[in-house]
């Protein structure tokens, strides 16, 4: 066995390196409760590792990566699968981005660039884990949100409704109408910041002339 160990040491050390990286990264995203977790963002680093492993050890000097370059196709449809639609906004972006660039760093450890995986692992964290803060921020400042708003039909309405988009200091664009089952639907990109988008939420939830809305 420790024969067997020594034969394989390089290779043991990157899926073992692999291992460590998709646990830093799965750490933070079970932490925050993510679909792609601790044990999911583990086996997808030290997969991607392996995939590697075996892409060199099975092709010859021109072809090393003839099964390492097909893991971003498969990746593709994996991290596709954790995108979804949640009312008016697209969730799940950053966790599917999460699984690429997991992938990549287990490619780099089954590559034996150990240091060039941990550097990605450690600017993925503090991608995830620290520049959230400052999205917030940028969020405050001006922030881009769809809302999609339901009422009976009637042009004071609809015109009520802009006036107070605008009073509340916000911008539409892409203003679209729908008709569903015998309701009526207006949709906008609304943009400005959190305070504007707060105070015109609180008009929509107190204004009697709005059946529903998706914000």
């Amino acid at each position: 066995m420790a024969e067997l160990f020594a034969t394989h040491a390089s290779e043991c050390l990157s899926l073992i390196v692999a291992l460590l990286m998709g646990a830093f990264i799965g750490a933070e995203r079970e932490y925050r409760s993510k679909a792609a977790g601790f044990r999911t963002l583990i086996l997808i680093c030290v997969g991607s590792a392996l995939f590697t492993l075996l892409s060199i050890r099975l092709g010859d000097a021109r072809s090393h990566d003839r099964i390492a370059s097909n893991i971003i196709t498969g990746i593709g449809f994996l991290g596709a699968g954790v995108i979804f639609k949640d009312g008016v906004n697209i969730a799940g972006l950053t966790t599917a981005t999460s699984i690429w660039v997991t992938a990549a760093l287990g490619m780099a450890a089954g590559a034996g660039e150990f240091v060039l995986a941990a550097i990605g692992a450690l600017l993925v964290i503090i991608v995830l884990a620290f520049f959230e803060r400052l999205q917030l921020v940028i969020d405050r400042l001006n922030h881009m949100r769809p809302c999609r708003i339901q009422f009976r039909f009637d042009p004071g309405t609809l015109q009520h409704v802009e006036d107070a988009i605008t009073a509340a200091g916000l911008r539409s664009s892409n203003r679209k109408f729908q008709r569903d089952d015998g309701r009526f639907w207006v949709s906008y990109q609304v943009t400005g910041q959190e305070t504007a988008h707060a105070k015109f939420c609180a008009f929509l939830l107190a204004n009697e002339r709005i059946d529903g809305f998706e914000y």
